[in-house]
């Protein structure tokens, strides 16, 4: 998959050696991997999508060379300026390793950054994929202008990002922004990170699969609307509930309710100007999803807590994830231009 577009940046300039140099993004999840080249003003070149990492690491970094290599071919480009690579934590984004992420969970000390540097021959910058969303969403897409933001993604896991005055901000071993892994039950369900009641484990993309498929009857409307209960994903459940399904509508409201909860927390720890949520709030939209999550957070903070704050869906769509990995190589850039190595 190619494409072609320009879009309009909010971005801080970085200045490089050369004129509009060309960045690869790589962005790795639980269930694909996306691919973009691009540059500092967010436009894209080139991009592709390949399917869920192989369960050995060094087999899926083969993959991404080789898709990159043919994304460089294609562009007419030897090699790119910069690679960045969006990936799930935990990680050690100085050392360029992921170090057993719950939706990776075969990826054990993985070394990422260095092998793609070699392979590449550009330097390599790792970063967490929630923050290097959340900085695409500041740069690019619904957080362009805004001070602070929080972003929030419900894909495989629960991903939290955080812009603090207009820095990304990481925190104590760069573990700052992990909503997903707040309780909203204690004593709750089993999340994948070990803990139990987290966030993630009520919303999460991958919890809410399991949930639906071991609670909703075969019989029932939802589960046609799937071809069966052993099929039935979040999309099924948004579908259903469009169409006036009860049962979509009660699971559609169990969502909203604890992502309420979330992101009560976020205004309250925050006091963002935007909270900017991703994948399946986008996919469900205004009236199913963001008008009764604004009304519930609204009754559960202070009234001049909520009143300066814009809930709203992320932007970028399709073109999100590549730009993330776009951002996590902007970030390193200018970190290694101000005295941090910053590099994988």
């Amino acid at each position: 998959m190619r494409e072609l577009w320009q879009a309009r940046s909010g971005c801080r300039k970085l200045r490089f050696r050369r004129g509009n140099p060309v960045i690869l993004g790589i962005d790795i999840g639980g269930s694909k991997i996306a691919l973009a080249l691009g540059d500092a003003g967010g436009a894209i070149r080139q991009q592709a999508r390949l399917g869920p990492p192989d369960a050995t690491p060094g087999r899926a970094l083969e993959a991404i060379v080789a898709e990159a290599r043919r994304l460089l071919d294609a562009a007419g480009v030897t090699s790119p300026e910069a690679i960045g690579i969006s990936a799930p934590g935990p990680l050690d984004r100085r050392a360029g390793t992921l170090n057993h992420p719950p939706n990776l969970p075969t990826w054990r000390a993985a070394r990422v950054a260095a092998p793609l540097s070699d392979a590449l021959s550009a330097p390599a910058f790792l970063e967490n994929d929630a923050n290097a969303a959340a900085l695409a969403e500041w740069r690019f897409g619904a957080g362009r202008g805004a001070r602070r933001l929080v972003y929030l993604t419900m894909s495989t896991g629960v991903g939290g990002g955080l812009v603090l005055d207009g820095r990304l901000y990481r925190g104590r071993a760069d573990l700052a922004g992990e909503i997903g892994h707040a309780p909203v039950e204690w004593d709750g369900l089993a999340c994948a990170c070990g803990l139990r009641g987290c966030l993630e484990a009520y919303v999460g993309g991958r919890a809410w699969t399991e949930h639906l498929r071991a609670t909703v009857p075969e019989g029932s409307a939802l589960a046609r609307e799937a071809g069966g209960s052993a099929a039935l994903r979040p999309e099924h459940v948004v579908a259903a509930a469009r169409a006036g399904d009860a049962r979509a509508t009660q699971e559609l409201a169990r969502f909203v309710g604890y992502l309420a909860r979330g992101v009560v927390t976020a205004v309250m720890a925050y006091a963002p100007d935007v909270i900017v949520l991703g994948t399946i709030a986008v996919a469900a939209g205004e009236a199913l999803c963001f008008e009764p999550l604004r009304a519930q957070v609204r009754a559960r903070v202070w009234p001049a807590a909520y009143e300066g704050v814009r809930i709203v869906p992320a932007a970028l769509g399709s073109r999100g994830p590549g730009l993330a990995g776009i951002c996590a190589a902007l970030e390193g850039l200018q970190g290694r231009g101000a005295g941090s190595t910053g590099e994988g």
